[in-house]
């Protein structure tokens, strides 16, 4: 049913996808306004996923995810919540991106190490110009008093 509305799982990037079967979705009503439906339709969706217990995230990769998630995950779950359209099926489809979006960006891998460089010659140069360049400046904003 889910696959004949094109929710079939979460595609986090070229490699991972976690199946549906992982995945758990709860729905309420949403909040705000809706018109007539607003009490009846539940179109939030909180959609969990256990990170812990996934047989499709790779070990290295998933320590990396606990390490980078620690502060949003509860008992190794992570949870967001889609509630910014009207009806269900769109709410799903948002909370999907928003939780494949959150799994890339935690396992992406750690930015490159900086490499010290030392300043050129003529950048030092310049520096040193431009301070004696302001300190003639200051200088001559002195008071003068004869004496």
């Amino acid at each position: 049913m889910d696959r004949a509305r094109g929710l079939t799982g979460v595609a986090v990037d070229g490699r991972l996808v976690i199946p549906e079967a992982e995945l758990h979705e709860r729905f309420s009503r949403s909040s705000g306004p809706g018109g007539q439906g607003v009490n009846t339709a539940d179109s939030r969706v909180e959609l969990t996923f256990d990170l812990v217990g996934s047989r499709s995230v790779p070990e290295p990769l998933r320590a990396r995810m606990l390490e980078r998630l620690g502060g949003r995950l509860v008992d190794g779950r992570i949870t967001v919540v889609a509630s910014e359209h009207r009806n269900q099926l769109a709410n799903r489809k948002a909370a999907r991106q928003r939780l494949a979006q959150l799994l890339r960006e935690a396992g992406a891998p750690p930015p490159a190490k900086r490499r010290a460089t030392r300043p050129t010659r003529g950048s030092q140069e310049r520096r040193l110009m431009a301070k004696k360049a302001r300190s003639e400046v200051k200088r001559g904003r002195a008071r003068y008093t004869p004496g």
